[in-house]
């Protein structure tokens, strides 16, 4: 017992023992320790995410309504709220409640005035300014958006934004894509209101048949009637189309406390739209019908004087013509992508995921040189041809004045349409071709490719690649969004061709 401590006592006088050398040994035996932590660290760290019961404590704050420091009130409704929350999630909330130069950082309790349709969902709002999880759909999505936009929380601004994209076809069947193509136009969400716009353009005729016509605005519905890429069954049907949006204006008008000038106001309103119709493109008998409409009597001054222009335009009266021109616009003689089967035909490939690969589908048809009746006996002949999964070059040899060239096998990736002309003439023409798709079930008009295109004696082809992007189209993981028909097994496309310009040949 006494050795040992005689020993260790011993030790400490042996030479080379000093104090110095007693804090590098400490010094060595710590570095060894860390060095053996480092170790520990890079062999045996773990991350641990706990961030859900962190939420959960935060998300009980506003469910308990615990140590709450300030109350919103929003349509008589009280929400206990933490200053804190609402300052981390929101700017325009920082500003409001720190900032001594507002009344509110001052407050308890701040009234805060919403939109009617914005007060019942500011409860779902703030609980996911705690919580980070919301239910959307299509009718609570735009004032939940508008909630985003006033209080600039930036995420729940993507989240809106991108639900709209994705839901832009249903959100027609639900009489809610006129809405959200007016706010987000007015509120700079591009992306969205560039969907939506594309959208009522390329189905017009799904969307006027909705409730939700009533509420698109004078300057929104003339964008539309503006536009030469708008696709209508024919120009007769776009007529109709506007008189049921007139009608119902009409009704609104009514409704109002002054009713003094009703008519003066109404007929200011079908001048201003109407004008946009395009009426030479209406054929004669269409032009006779129209007559008989009631809206027509009605205002018979203003439509007989735009029918009269249609009638002198199938007549060839130029003269008049040009005139009309220099008082309107050449639009008015401008086709637009329409459908009726005078200018259009439709391709399709069924049973698309056992079409062969390099496979072909070919279409023939005619379309008129032009919608007025002094042509009517001249056609343009058109052939065709689809390569929805890639197109094959095959090896060749090509004869050439220096000898003979071997041409290598060739593959491209890529969806072609190729649009040849039968004819020698020369056909100066607007290709638009209407690509179906299909979002929640529902069958619409996805996208429209256009091009215009001189064709001639010694040009008579138009390719088009990358129609439809090719691996969308054929991933075969996923059920392609350009497949439509009850089992989504169906490529359908419409080919519109007009002449550029009606007035010449």
């Amino acid at each position: 017992m006494f050795g040992v401590g005689d020993h260790q006592q011993e030790n400490s006088n042996f030479p080379g023992t000093s104090q110095e050398s007693k804090d590098c040994a400490a010094n060595e035996k710590t570095e060894v320790c860390i060095e053996g932590h480092k170790l520990c660290d890079k062999d045996h760290e773990l991350q641990i995410d706990n961030s859900a019961t962190v939420l959960e404590k935060i998300a009980s704050l506003y469910a308990e309504r615990l140590l709450s420091d300030i109350t919103l009130i929003v349509g008589g409704r009280q929400f206990p709220a933490h200053r804190l929350i609402l300052c981390a999630s929101s700017d325009v909330f920082q500003v409001m409640l720190m900032n001594p130069n507002w009344t509110e950082s001052q407050e308890t309790t701040v009234n805060l005035q919403e939109d009617p349709a914005c007060i019942s969902t500011f409860g779902d709002f703030l609980k996911y300014l705690y919580t980070g999880k919301i239910h959307i759909n299509h009718y609570t999505v735009l004032p939940l958006l508008t909630l985003a936009d006033k209080y600039n929380v930036r995420d729940l601004i993507n989240l809106c934004i991108d639900y709209m994209c994705q839901h832009i076809v249903s959100a027609a069947a639900c009489n809610q894509l006129i809405s959200w193509l007016q706010y987000t136009l007015n509120c700079g969400h591009d992306r969205v209101g560039q969907d939506c716009h594309n959208f009522i353009k390329w189905n017009f005729q799904m969307v006027t048949d909705t409730e939700d016509l009533i509420s698109l605005e004078t300057d929104v519905l003339i964008s539309f009637l503006t536009e030469c890429d708008l696709v209508i069954h024919d120009e007769f049907a776009l007529y109709s189309c506007v008189a049921k949006w007139l009608a119902a204006q009409e009704q609104k008008l009514k409704l109002r406390e002054d009713t003094s000038n009703i008519e003066e106001q109404f007929k200011a309103l079908v001048t201003e739209v109407m004008l946009y119709i395009r009426f030479p493109m209406m054929s004669p008998r269409q032009l006779a019908e129209l007559l008989l409409y009631p809206l027509t009597i009605r205002f018979k001054e203003f439509f007989v004087e735009k029918m009269a222009v249609a009638m002198a335009f199938h007549s060839g009266q130029k003269d008049r013509v040009d005139l009309a021109v220099k008082t309107f616009t050449y639009k008015l003689f401008k086709p637009r992508l329409y459908t009726i089967e005078t200018w259009s035909a439709s391709l399709t490939v069924e049973n698309y995921l056992n079409f062969q690969c390099y496979g072909i589908r070919t279409l023939v048809f005619s379309s008129p040189a032009s919608s007025s009746e002094v042509f009517s006996d001249k056609v343009f002949d058109w052939s065709v041809d689809v390569y929805p999964k890639g197109v094959w070059f095959k090896k060749f040899q090509l004869i050439v004045w220096q000898g003979t060239l071997e041409m290598p096998e060739t593959i491209l990736r890529t969806v072609r349409l190729s649009v040849m002309s039968k004819d020698n003439d020369t056909a100066r023409v607007n290709v638009g071709i209407l690509i179906s798709g299909m979002q929640d079930g529902v069958e619409h008009v996805k996208t429209v490719v256009q091009k215009r295109f001189v064709f001639t004696e010694s040009e008579q082809m138009l390719n088009i690649d990358n129609l439809i992007p090719f691996d969308e189209l054929n991933d075969i993981r996923n059920k392609s969004p350009y497949l439509v028909g009850a089992f989504c097994n169906t490529l359908k496309l419409q080919i519109v061709i007009t002449p550029m310009n009606m007035l010449e040949l």
